[in-house]
């Protein structure tokens, strides 16, 4: 039993004094792979910024260019009725004046 204490009294203190000795985990790998990874986020976030920044910007400009090209037809097609209803106009007035005239 002394003997167990003796061995218990010695190997744990030993043991404690070794540990305190070891040598430190190297951290530099880990520390390097997050720095990566929170670049490598930075980047995809900004990369998704700009592209939804250009997606906007790309449809405004075909939006506008839809507006343009339907704005010809229409005025064209506003013209032609106006045209039309103008003619109309005159043969009324033309036929009651023939009729009134004779």
């Amino acid at each position: 039993m002394k003997r167990l204490g003796l061995v218990i009294g010695f190997v744990v203190p030993l043991s404690l004094l070794a540990a305190g000795f070891a040598p430190a985990a190297d951290d530099s790998n880990v520390k390097a792979g997050a720095s990566q990874v929170e670049s490598g986020a930075k980047e995809t976030a900004r990369g998704i910024g700009t592209t939804v920044s250009e997606g906007a910007k790309y449809s405004g400009e075909k939006l506008k260019e839809a507006g343009r090209a339907a704005e010809g037809p229409a005025k064209s097609a506003w013209g032609s009725a106006r045209d039309g209803a103008v003619e109309f106009g005159h043969g009324v007035k033309s036929f009651f004046t023939k009729l009134f005239s004779k």
